[in-house]
């Protein structure tokens, strides 16, 4: 039973999402690391790690060691895992003695990175690791039939990047990766109203006005929100009033990359697989495809059917853990 463990891990740039077979998700923490700068010393991770940005003395800072999909800081990113590992190995009832883990990477991913992040995770004790290309957990998490020789659009809008690829027969038959994610978009806002309003606001501030007022780039009913944040010219705390079209205008360049990337992923698809998209569609994972408006707005700009998985923000970590069934038919196919 011990050694039997099979666990999928979703390493995103936001979140860390951990999969089993029995129970399904049993963690889903902020890719967050709390850090004391003068011993080096771990303080939190995820949740707890997450409310303190922003918030903490000097001496102790809240880092993201994931940036854009790939390990920007190999020692702190072990420490998280190794905490996750803990934390999982509560859940499930038992320490996780030596099991067998998948994690995803980016496509776009060197193979030093990947590398990287097999070692970061052999280094907290599994027995085996794979690793597993972001668009194909996410095509397996959202149900489709990956093993089969069809097209399978996926767009898996993350934290980080936007990766889209056509998957067919286990293996990825063209893929394009962006540096255009939640991040970004959340980054389009602060700089929105720091440049309009000489406001300050925080990336938790900016990620509320996204989920309210934030729509992709269809005609809608005009939203108003009241946001709090810092006066650049006098420094003192001040509220303005923010409108969903200004902020959709604040959006509109970093959207149009994530429709560039996908058009063109659909310009390169063989002839054969063309005919399979026009029939199944497209299908969008990860958190920032359920912004406002933004299925509407790609099913109009593509010309083709846009579906959202049943799970978005769960859909790779779920493959990355079904995954284990057919990994080496999905490794043969890699290689």
């Amino acid at each position: 039973m011990f050694s039997n463990t099979e666990i999928g891990i979703d390493l995103g740039t936001a979140n860390v999402l951990v999969y089993t077979k029995n129970k399904g998700i049993i963690l889903n923490e902020p890719s967050v690391v709390a850090v004391n700068t003068k011993t080096n010393q771990v303080l939190a991770v995820g949740a707890e790690a997450k409310s303190m940005i922003g918030k903490t003395p000097g001496n102790i800072v809240a880092v993201r060691p994931l940036r854009d999909g790939v390990i920007a800081d190999f020692d702190i990113t072990s420490q998280l895992l190794k905490e996750i590992m803990k934390k999982a190995g509560k859940t499930i009832g038992f320490a996780l003695r030596k099991p067998d883990v998948v994690v995803c990477t980016p496509s776009g991913a060197t193979s030093v990175e990947r590398r990287a992040i097999h070692d970061a995770v052999k280094a907290c004790g599994a027995k085996n690791v794979h690793l597993i290309e972001e668009p194909v957990a996410a095509a397996i998490g959202a149900d489709l039939p990956v093993e089969e020789p069809v097209a399978n659009v996926i767009v898996d809008i993350g934290g980080g990047t936007t990766e889209v690829a056509i998957i067919s027969y286990g293996g990825v038959v063209t893929s394009n990766t962006v540096r255009v994610g939640g991040d970004l978009l959340d980054d389009n806002i602060i700089q929105h109203v720091r440049k309009n309003y000489n406001l300050l606001i925080g990336e938790r501030t900016a990620e509320q006005i996204k989920i309210e007022i934030g729509y992709a780039l269809i005609e809608h009913q005009e939203k108003k929100m009241d946001v709090r944040g810092r006066d650049l010219v006098t420094g003192l705390p001040q509220t303005v009033t923010l409108s969903s079209l200004e902020i959709q205008n604040a959006l509109k360049e970093s959207l149009l990359h994530i429709l560039e990337a996908i058009r063109a992923t659909l310009e390169n698809s063989p002839a054969e697989l063309s005919g399979d998209i026009v029939d199944r569609g497209v299908v969008l994972t990860g958190g920032s495809s359920l912004l406002n408006g933004f299925q509407e707005w790609l099913s109009k700009e593509i010309i083709v059917p846009v579906h959202i998985a049943p799970n978005p923000l769960e859909s790779v970590a779920i493959g990355t853990g079904r995954s284990l069934k057919f990994i080496n038919k999905l490794q043969k196919a890699a290689t």
